[in-house]
């Protein structure tokens, strides 16, 4: 057997670094957005504004954990935790998930109720908060536009911020809508466009976290084009046994079982294995076990 594991400590390091100051800066901006939105949501007795303050301060929490993850992500191994605390990025996603899809049904059900109740709602108050709330919620998304590419806790926190930005724009349009008309039902139909948006836009996240947190295969790789490629090595005559999961939401891993006769160049299929997954499928970490013939495998039915 051997055990193949490429360090990049100081890429992840600066990795790490340059997301928390990212992760500073939006939480707090959006700090400071909720309590403008949520005292001028009650000043001014608009539905949108309290559903987008109480969306925020989810996204604040969530911010906060994906924060938190990223930099347990960045501390070194030990005896006990020996790939380190990389998952708490995918529980950090899942846990981001599972925060929106329950502000969606608060905001949902408020809505409905104010249907049947509406109020009165101070158009020119809503445009200058939802305003701000645009300015704001766009600094924080362009913070993790770059991250967010190739990791799914950063896509998290961006996902956030851009459905933020968007709704923000609604609600300048519906406080437009309201000055204009004086049809203060648009304030709770906001609400669920409000709410649909972030549904939509949390889904996948939900569905990738959750796909990641049972260790599936992640996103993006193929495990057929995986075995073709381990079987195109020099002297391989067949892989199986093969298992590719998520060390985080930037790491993938890998083991596998290769049938290769001759061990003379052991070393070299090592290394070109290695350079070719990380390279075409992202897998940094990988485990290969040799096997000189089909029967060697300690379950032949499954070789």
């Amino acid at each position: 057997m051997h055990n193949h594991n490429d360090s990049h400590g100081h890429n992840h390091a600066e990795h790490f670094d340059t997301h928390n100051r990212s992760f500073a800066i939006a939480v707090i901006l959006n700090v400071g957005f909720v309590l403008i939105e949520a005292i001028y949501g009650v000043l001014s007795g608009s539905l949108a504004l309290l559903a987008d303050a109480g969306h925020n301060l989810s996204d604040v929490l969530g911010l906060v954990m994906a924060w938190a993850a990223s930099w347990l992500a960045g501390r070194k191994a030990t005896d006990r935790n020996t790939y380190g605390l990389k998952k708490t990025t995918i529980l950090a996603a899942l846990f981001n998930a599972l925060f929106l899809i329950a502000a969606v049904g608060g905001i949902a059900w408020e809505a409905v109720r104010r249907f049947n109740d509406p109020a009165e709602v101070a158009g020119l108050t809503v445009i200058i908060v939802a305003g701000i709330g645009v300015v704001i919620n766009g600094i924080t998304m362009l913070l993790f536009l770059k991250g967010q590419q190739g990791d799914l806790n950063i896509r998290g926190a961006f996902l956030h911020m851009a459905a933020d930005t968007l709704v923000s724009i609604g609600v300048v349009i519906a406080g437009g809508i309201i000055m204009l008309t004086g049809a203060h039902w648009i304030d709770p139909v906001v609400s669920l466009v409000i709410a649909v948006v972030i549904f939509i836009g949390t889904w996948r996240l939900l569905k990738d976290s959750v796909n990641l947190a049972v260790d599936a295969v992640p996103r993006g790789i193929n495990p057929g084009a995986v075995i073709e490629k381990l079987q195109s090595l020099p002297g391989v005559e067949s892989a199986h046994h093969l298992h590719i999961w998520a060390l985080s939401t930037t790491e993938n891993a890998l083991t596998v079982h290769l049938v290769k006769p001759d061990p003379g160049s052991d070393d070299q299929v090592i290394e070109q294995a290695t350079h070719m997954l990380r390279q075409e499928f992202n897998i940094q970490h990988v485990t290969i076990q040799w096997e000189r013939t089909v029967a060697d495998c300690p379950n032949a039915s499954g070789c």
